[in-house]
């Protein structure tokens, strides 16, 4: 008998809002699938609610049509990626602002029962069967409604699917192997790219957020993982752009030379949060510990 060719691997990013696959992990993204990865994003919101970043996106008929707007990004955005990609379809939660802040509104996605929310996710989970998961840590990489629920359906979600017990209706069970959280933005990356803007003679858009950010070396230490991807910083910034309702062109994201960041912190960072396979700390690589013609692929 001969041997069977490997099976193709599969990773899965659940998203609150279309952009943030783009501007979380993006270069990671690209560089998997470069590789023949098959990645799939699930977007649990249309971002509905949110605001419109980029001035020049700033007008009436776009606020009107901001919905189907936001679709039609997350279209181009996940073709400059390569991904394919679903929406969960809840109503985005907004930023409440105020002191004290108001109650969030009836029906949005963070006041879904957990269990309810995490169903259609559960469903998608058994359908892609994706041996790596990634999703936000507890305070939802920032602390955004929408993000803390992302974090809380992809816990329930990434356990319960793999239960035959649990939601029968969404399909066979279905085990991943490796959960992560993103922290792509963090204190040491910022610094160290603040230092070589200076250090360059150049103005640093990081000065001011800098001396608010506290540092917290404890939550640094959760990083396990640093994926190299510097050369997919490029589809990144593409991908980026194509949100033009959410990123201003002339703002922070691009105030940094290409060539800096890939020279200063060419990675992207997640934390390994839960794993069914041995993998020794720290990693390069989200499938480590899966890759190999002899490695689990994952269980039914």
């Amino acid at each position: 008998m001969q041997n069977q060719p490997p099976e193709r691997l599969r990773l899965m990013h659940v998203h609150a809002h279309p952009d943030d696959e783009s501007s979380k992990g993006a270069a990671t993204t690209a560089k998997y699938v470069a590789e023949g990865v098959d990645v799939h994003v699930v977007t649990c919101t249309g971002g509905e609610r949110g605001s419109v970043l980029n001035p020049r996106m700033d007008r009436p008929d776009v606020l009107e049509n901001i919905a189907e707007i936001r679709r039609v990004e997350m279209e181009r955005a996940r073709d400059i990626l390569g991904v394919t990609q679903d929406w969960l379809g809840f109503i985005d939660s907004g930023w409440p602002e105020g002191d004290p802040k108001p109650p969030l509104p009836e029906g949005c996605f963070a006041l879904v029962p957990v269990e309810e929310a995490a169903a259609p996710l559960v469903k998608l989970i058994r359908e892609f069967k994706p041996h790596v998961v990634t999703t936000y840590d507890e305070n939802g990489g920032y602390p955004h409604p929408d993000h803390i629920q992302c974090h809380n359906i992809s816990m329930h979600a990434f356990r319960a699917a793999s239960d035959p017990e649990q939601y029968p209706e969404a399909g066979p069970a279905w085990q991943p192997l490796k959960l992560y959280y993103q922290h792509g933005f963090n204190r040491p990356r910022t610094v160290a790219i603040h230092e070589a803007l200076v250090a360059a003679g150049l103005e640093s858009p990081w000065a001011e957020r800098l001396e608010q950010w506290k540092p917290n070396p404890e939550h640094d230490a959760r990083i396990t993982t640093k994926v190299p991807c510097g050369e997919f910083f490029a589809t990144r910034d593409q991908a980026l752009l194509a949100h033009a309702t959410q990123i201003d062109p002339d703002g922070h994201w691009f105030a940094v030379p290409l060539a800096l960041q890939q020279e200063i912190w060419p990675t992207e960072e997640f934390e390994l949060v839960e794993s069914l396979v041995e993998t020794t700390q720290p990693e390069d690589d989200l499938f480590a510990g899966i890759r190999g013609a002899d490695a689990p692929r994952g269980t039914e």
